[in-house]
């Protein structure tokens, strides 16, 4: 979604990263559209658009599709966003995992269908998973990042107890799918029904080292005044938008359900959302017109795909609003 935004230290790690791997830096930053001052604190909220720009000039930049994937193995998350301190500060992987799914607007806005937690542990019969939530939308980066976080994560905190065991993608094998073995080192499953990592099961009861109380209190402390300042830029479309957006692909939705799901009556939403000068067709409306650019921009998800994604009954539906939105079809404007 265009307004969602997330924590600049990513992006900025990224650049440092790419800018080492050979990157112009001045032309990443300015097809992101993006200035040094933008990144100097890495608390300091982007567009999240902009940092996709960011990776997709790094890769063209370096013709290297395994760039996220490499900068996120090579790299440390603390370095990054504080819910990184947090984590190393936790006394155990399920108590991390809970302070991940607590503070994961801090690293970015990324609404999760059902109102769920991004991730979950699941087990199946002698097996444990960790599953993402994620909504998907063909592509592979933000799946395989998560997970490489983890793992990356992991290999240098607690190498003699290996993390990861399997890997389950929605995806197809991405451009670099031949240099998975040496990056993830576990055999992978693509196309599969669902993006889960199968885990060593000694680290649901394994302790951290590095839990301490004192300190955890300090970061999450400061976490939860971050998670405040967000909260109180919230208006109520974005909060619309981001249950809707969850659930975007089912069509039309209920305006009783988006209100009950937010804890409020259908006719204390309309009220509210028409305080802000909005209704709730038209949220929907601009929210679909908006994601429509988002995915098709990335010329990775077919107009198709994109009326799938959109909630569009069929592709004939979606062309004909994306002419109303913008006076074209979706392969003129790819075009133009």
């Amino acid at each position: 979604m265009s307004d969602q935004t997330m924590a600049a230290g990513f992006a900025s790690a990224f650049l440092d990263y790419a800018v080492a791997e050979g990157a112009p830096r001045a032309g990443l930053l300015a097809t992101a559209r993006l200035c040094e001052d933008d990144l100097a604190d890495q608390d300091t909220r982007i567009p999240t658009a902009a940092y996709q720009a960011l990776i997709a000039a790094g890769i063209e930049a370096l013709n290297d599709t395994s760039l996220l994937l490499r900068h996120v193995l090579e790299t440390r998350l603390e370095t990054m966003s504080i819910v990184g301190q947090i984590v190393h500060a936790s006394t155990s992987f399920p108590h991390s995992l809970g302070q991940l799914n607590r503070y994961a607007r801090l690293m970015a806005d990324v609404p999760i269908p059902g109102g769920r937690d991004r991730f979950e542990i699941a087990r199946e019969g002698d097996t444990v998973w960790l599953i993402d939530h994620h909504p998907g939308d063909g592509s592979w980066n933000a799946t395989e990042a998560s997970f490489a976080r983890f793992i990356s994560e992991f290999r240098r905190s607690a190498p003699e107890h290996p993390f990861e065991l399997a890997l389950e993608v929605t995806y197809a094998p991405p451009p670099h799918a031949n240099r998975y073995p040496d990056l993830f080192r576990v055999p992978v499953t693509f196309r599969a029904s669902r993006n889960a990592l199968r885990i060593n099961p000694v680290w649901l009861d394994e302790a951290f080292d590095g839990g301490k109380d004192y300190v955890f209190g300090v970061f999450t402390r400061h976490a939860d005044g971050l998670m405040q300042a967000l909260a109180e830029n919230d208006t109520l479309r974005a909060a619309v938008e981001a249950r809707v957006l969850a659930d975007l692909h089912e069509g039309t939705l209920s305006m009783d359900r988006i209100a009950r799901d937010l804890g409020m009556s259908r006719q204390t939403l309309y009220r509210r959302l028409k305080d802000e000068g909005v209704t709730f067709a038209e949220v929907h409306d601009d929210l679909r017109r908006r994601m429509a650019m988002d995915y098709l921009s990335t010329r990775k998800v077919s107009v198709g795909e994109t009326a799938y994604l959109l909630g569009f009954s069929e592709a004939s539906a979606f062309v004909r609003a994306f002419r109303r939105w913008t006076g074209m079809s979706p392969t003129a404007w790819l075009d133009n």
